[in-house]
């Protein structure tokens, strides 16, 4: 793979848990300023390489990379450093019912304690005022509507002004405006410098926000490229995934 020190690499990385394979031989580069999806059907190890790369869990082979620096096998201080580059958007939002937006967006500024705390409240209103739900300030996320928290979730991200922003399935369960919001705040991340990698089986949302494409299939690479790359391709395990036929029948 290509050396440079603006990115994220994993070389061939292999993780198995539970007597099960889940990756084999795995390469991912995510360049900054260059936007990727990584797709596979539900199940297919997607998440797991963003966990493997924000170090919650650890690979039995190959090597991990942010920003040049080897993070395989590093003590949990180096991860914990490295981490602060990346910012991550659950599925579920995963924002802290007992907390309201506000408290939410700000709370890992005010776990750091760098910042005066009206410095972290005009972080807070600002990155609410971008995903456009700044008058959801004092709500509490069992007020909100399921589109609502993922952007509250996309707002908190943003707040530490991380390098690289990972989204996990981030349209899975939105109706068809909440998804259109997600995508038009994800452009919007792109055109600011955000670097995003995305996992999802969602293809119309991957073609909409991502330059580069990865395809998971039985735990390997079976797909690197652009979209025109990726629709042009006569694999049979990418045709199935693009074009489901019969035979993907209760597979």
């Amino acid at each position: 793979m290509p050396q440079n020190d603006q990115c994220i690499r994993m070389e061939k990385v292999g993780y198995q848990v539970g007597g099960r394979t889940i990756l084999t031989d795995f390469d991912l580069l995510l360049e900054r300023g260059v936007n990727r999806t990584i797709l596979g059907v539900s199940g297919s190890g997607k998440t797991t390489i963003l966990k493997l790369i924000l170090g919650l869990i650890h690979p039995q082979s190959g090597r991990i990379f942010i920003n040049g620096l080897e993070i395989t096998d590093q003590p949990e201080a180096v991860y914990r450093e490295q981490r602060k580059r990346i910012a991550v958007v659950f599925q579920g939002g995963a924002l802290f019912d007992s907390m309201t937006v506000g408290e939410n967006v700000g709370y890992r500024l005010f776990e750091e304690g760098r910042l005066p705390e009206a410095e972290i409240e005009a972080i807070v209103r600002e990155k609410l005022r971008f995903v456009g739900v700044e008058a959801s300030l004092d709500l509490y996320p069992a007020e909100l509507s399921g589109g609502m928290k993922k952007r509250v979730a996309i707002a908190r991200a943003l707040a530490a002004d991380p390098d690289y922003i990972f989204f996990d399935e981030p349209t899975t369960g939105l109706d068809p405006i909440g998804v259109y919001n997600i995508v038009s705040l994800m452009r919007r991340l792109q055109d600011a410098g955000k670097t995003t990698l995305m996992v999802t089986h969602d293809l119309a949302t991957a073609f909409a926000t991502s330059q580069r494409f990865s395809l998971l299939h039985e735990s390997r690479l079976a797909f690197e490229g652009s979209e025109a790359d990726l629709k042009a391709c006569d694999l049979a395990n990418v045709r199935e995934f693009l074009q489901p036929t019969d035979a993907s029948l209760f597979v």
